[in-house]
């Protein structure tokens, strides 16, 4: 299971500069114009985890194996999107093939870079941008509830969009719909004001330790929850170095994390993910799952028949395999556990399956 983030935001606002830096390419035209970016950019990255690393120390695999994040650089969006202002809606279809939005706001003055509105205001430009998400939804669920399409949505789902309608038409928060129906439930909406956020505060190098008045307005009113504070020309000038010099670089300008590294865990944590890893000889890999995801489903991800002939997992804690060298020490000293089909799979299991095909 890979999980897919769109980067969405004003133009000019850093998106590109980010999409490379996260992706270490330049496939994203980065350019001093509105619009620069027409068809969405898709990179994908493996999730860096130290964990895997000495996993493949232990188990002497050959082969490493990250799990994976995508990253999408989607069109600026202007205010009037949803009614084909800008480049029109075209690019909020986009948004709706993501699992979670990252809003990239413009936290910094520049008289190099242009602004598309006369001053800098973060709150002001993220509620443009979540307007017309909202007027997008609506122009759907409009279409969805009319009497000829109404026939064609079952009863959870239209319940969930006359919900939505009213939210929005009374200025009230999509999010109240997760306190009634299930995530999953909610996910075959296509709602795009559903989609789980992480705000990125694009500053400059000076503000990339402690932010800056803009930051500032903007957490008090969003809280720190969901949001980063990252400089995508800082992440883009790291990603040119080698690993030395990277080190020495973020440890000059104070930087103890890459935006990547952050925007993962911010990632998992909205998502609601957990990692876990099968390790051996022959290779050594991570496995993307939801929290609280039984032994069958973790087996599924590997394969559909492990998950349809599953009988067991022999599993370890990470934190056991490390202190006993691996498998056959780890069993030896009891800390292996045979778990069957109701064992909900912790961050950080190491999993054998055993199955019938």
């Amino acid at each position: 299971m890979s999980f897919k983030c769109g980067i969405v935001g004003l133009p000019n606002v850093g998106k590109s500069t980010l999409f490379n830096a996260l992706t270490n390419s330049s496939k994203a035209q980065a350019a001093n114009f509105p619009f620069c970016t027409i068809e969405p950019n898709i990179g994908v990255v493996p999730v860096p985890d130290e964990r895997l690393d000495k996993l493949v120390e232990i188990s002497k695999s050959k082969k490493k194996i990250n799990t994976t994040i995508e990253f999408v650089d989607i069109a600026g969006l202007v205010k009037g999107a949803s009614k084909g202002e800008g480049l029109g809606n075209k690019f909020l279809s986009h948004i709706r093939e993501v699992d979670a939005i990252i809003h990239m706001i413009r936290c910094f003055d520049s008289d190099d870079i242009q602004n598309v509105n006369p001053t800098v205001d973060p709150i002001r430009d993220l509620e443009i941008i979540e307007t017309e998400m909202m007027l997008a939804d609506l122009e759907s669920i409009q279409k969805r509830l009319e009497k000829n399409n109404k026939k064609n949505v079952d009863e959870e789902q239209l319940k969930i969009l006359e919900i939505a309608s009213d939210c929005i038409n009374n200025s009230k928060n999509t999010q109240i719909l997760y306190d009634q129906f299930e995530k999953k439930i909610l996910n075959k909406s296509g709602l795009l004001s559903l989609k789980p956020k992480i705000y990125v505060c694009n500053v400059d190098e000076a503000s990339v330790q402690n932010g800056n008045q803009y930051t500032e307005a903007f957490i008090k009113k969003f809280g720190e929850k969901n949001t980063l504070i990252v400089s995508a020309d800082i992440e883009n000038q790291i990603n040119q170095l080698d690993s030395e010099e990277k080190k020495n670089y973020m440890e000059m300008i104070g930087l103890k994390r890459t935006g990547l590294n952050m925007l993962i865990q911010k990632g998992y944590n909205v998502l609601e993910l957990d990692t876990y890893f099968t390790s051996g000889p022959e290779e050594t890999r991570a496995w993307t799952i939801q929290k609280n995801c039984t032994a069958p489903k973790a087996a599924g991800e590997i394969h559909t028949d492990f998950e349809k002939g599953f009988i067991r997992a022999e599993t370890i804690a990470y934190e056991d395999f490390i202190t006993n060298n691996g498998w056959v020490n780890s069993k030896t000293s009891g800390k292996m556990r045979l778990e069957g089909k109701d064992y909900i799979v912790k961050d950080g299991d190491i999993l054998n399956f055993r199955f019938n095909t």
